[in-house]
């Protein structure tokens, strides 16, 4: 339940208009706050606040809020298009979930809402002398919060959509889910036992990306009925109809059997999200890197940048837990495959190694990459063989030789070393 919610919450993050609405409500709720102090006997207690005095405050922030949020929402978009074009467009989800941006722009549309409807209360002699009071105090408050929200948001919007701010995002997006998948590598389920692709398959109905598995919802069923069920279609699988979602085992009677409540437990949505998809952050943060190589941008350090950033999440990713650190599965009659090494190394640096090869500042830094990566025991096998593939490429789009016996020696130093590591752990 917990994670469903998160990933709703999430979902809701990345629509413009939740918070700003929020926002309205509590201006217009604030309000009519103001009035209760009316009601509670303070008027001998307070300063006597002339309508007028007000109302001058209300018009200026009425009319200067209308201003600030329209220019917010045109240095929102602005950045919105910087970072489509200078990074990759499946970074959009995480700029425009900024809090600080969000916020910014919420509270100049709740102040213009606020300045509206208290100036429209107070004309028509809706407060007294503490309701007048009160929503003075109101009015400086939110003043203040504009001030304080506006020089905050100058700063970010300043950052927001540059590539190292982008980064950073898919970054911290990335290293969320592979934590949460390290901590988690069966999804709450069980390893599978036996051949995966034996049972009775369900076949998915719509085309798109799986967002999301309730697994607890497949373990209830799978309860239910005494069944198993192996998980074949993770988050970031790309289904179409008639591929295989899952496969049931066990006695089946056709009769109790419904497919369809198995398909339930797997959202399926035109895109990719990040937070129970691992391999989509490494994804993202590759194409970085090669938007930052192509001819239009000519950026080799931003690609330098990204296999620095893949390594660090790589290298946390592969580092062991302990037994008290793994959370216990709960759901075992749900069989779900681990993360494929290969398939990860290959979102991250695949595309880099095609894309950068004909650079040896960058083919240099990948073979350095994966030298690392290779000390690992559970990496060594991908790394030396995306680091031959990667040796390839080079080979192919180096034209200079000196340039070329560099990345053949790091090539072969890479192999060496991993050997030796892998000699001396055993």
């Amino acid at each position: 339940m917990l994670d469903r919610i998160r990933f709703w919450l999430n979902r809701l993050g990345e629509r413009l208009w939740v918070k700003p609405l929020v926002m309205c409500l509590v201006s217009i709720v604030a309000v009519f706050l103001a009035q209760l102090a009316d009601d509670l006997g303070m008027a001998p207690l307070v300063p006597d606040i002339s309508a007028d005095s007000i109302a001058n405050l209300l018009t200026i922030m009425s009319s200067s809020m209308l201003v600030i949020a329209t220019f917010a929402v045109g240095s929102m978009l602005s950045a919105y298009t910087s970072a489509g074009n200078t990074t990759t467009p499946r970074s959009f989800s995480l700029i425009v979930s900024d809090d600080l941006s969000q916020n910014a722009l919420s509270t100049f549309v709740g102040a213009f809402i606020f300045s509206i409807v208290a100036l429209i209360a107070l004309t028509n002699g809706y407060f007294d002398r503490a309701g007048r009071f009160a929503l003075f105090l109101f009015t400086l408050g939110t003043l203040a919060t504009v001030v304080f929200t506006f020089v905050r948001w100058v700063d970010r919007i300043a950052r927001l959509g540059r590539r190292g701010n982008t980064m950073s995002k898919v970054e911290d997006a990335a290293a969320a889910a592979l934590q949460r998948r390290r901590v988690m590598p069966n999804l709450r389920g069980v390893p599978p036992r036996g051949d995966p692709a034996d049972g009775t398959p369900v076949y998915a109905r719509s085309i798109g990306y799986v967002q999301r598995v309730d697994v607890p919802a497949l373990q209830n069923y799978a309860e239910q009925l005494q069944i198993h069920i192996v998980l074949l279609a993770q988050p970031g699988k790309l289904v179409i109809p008639g591929r295989v979602l899952a496969h049931a085992r066990g006695h089946i009677d056709n009769s109790d059997f419904d497919p369809l409540l198995i398909e339930k437990a797997f959202l399926i949505g035109k895109e990719r999200t990040f937070d129970e998809d691992p391999r989509f952050g490494l994804v993202v943060l590759s194409e970085i890197a090669s938007t930052a190589l192509s001819p239009a941008i000519n950026d080799p350090g931003t690609a330098i940048g990204v296999i620095t950033t893949q390594v660090r999440l790589l290298s946390e990713w592969s580092e062991p837990l302990g037994e008290h650190e793994l959370e216990a599965p709960t759901c075992d009659r749900i069989e779900v495959p681990a993360l494929d090494v290969h398939e990860l190394l290959d979102d991250a640096f695949a595309a880099i190694a095609r894309d950068g090869a004909g650079t040896i500042e960058v083919a240099g830094r990948l073979q350095q990459a994966l030298q690392s990566l290779a000390a690992s025991d559970s990496m060594r096998d991908p790394a030396l063989a995306l680091s031959r593939r990667a040796l390839l490429y080079g080979e192919a789009a180096l034209q200079i030789s000196p340039d070329l016996d560099q990345l053949r020696e790091l090539a072969a130093f890479s192999a060496i070393a991993s050997g030796n590591g892998a000699h001396q752990a055993g």
